[in-house]
């Protein structure tokens, strides 16, 4: 099992392109962790604002009866690809992964892989 900081770390390293990562819990919207990110990738403010993204899907889910689980919501901008994965593990309940890779340098199928593994990795 993995802390928190732990799983920040496997997020930047194994996935090729990593510019930013959180760990966030959605019901709150504060980050609980984040690493990398910069000047124009602010990853509390990123993660915070995605929070609206995942409690969107959930809603329109139970809205229209969906009884599956999300396993990612992907985003594609220009230049990035913004990676969400909720945890479906009983420590992650109400918590969700984000990561933020370069578009150019990132293999979006591997992403997703490693985003899986952390993910069954976390301990909260």
């Amino acid at each position: 099992m993995a802390s928190v900081e732990v799983s920040l770390k496997e997020m930047m390293t194994e996935a090729e392109g990593a510019l930013g990562a959180a760990v966030v819990d959605y019901t709150s919207g504060m980050a609980l962790g984040t690493l990398g990110g910069g000047k124009d990738l602010d990853m509390t403010i990123a993660a915070a604002g995605n929070t609206d993204v995942v409690r969107a899907k959930v809603r329109a889910m139970e809205q229209l009866g969906l009884k599956s689980q999300i396993e990612d919501i992907l985003i594609t901008l220009g230049k990035q690809y913004h990676l969400i994965r909720p945890a479906a593990g009983r420590s992650g309940n109400g918590l969700f992964l984000y990561l933020v890779l370069d578009r150019a340098r990132s293999n979006l199928a591997m992403a997703r892989h490693h985003l899986r593994r952390v993910e069954e990795q976390l301990e909260i």
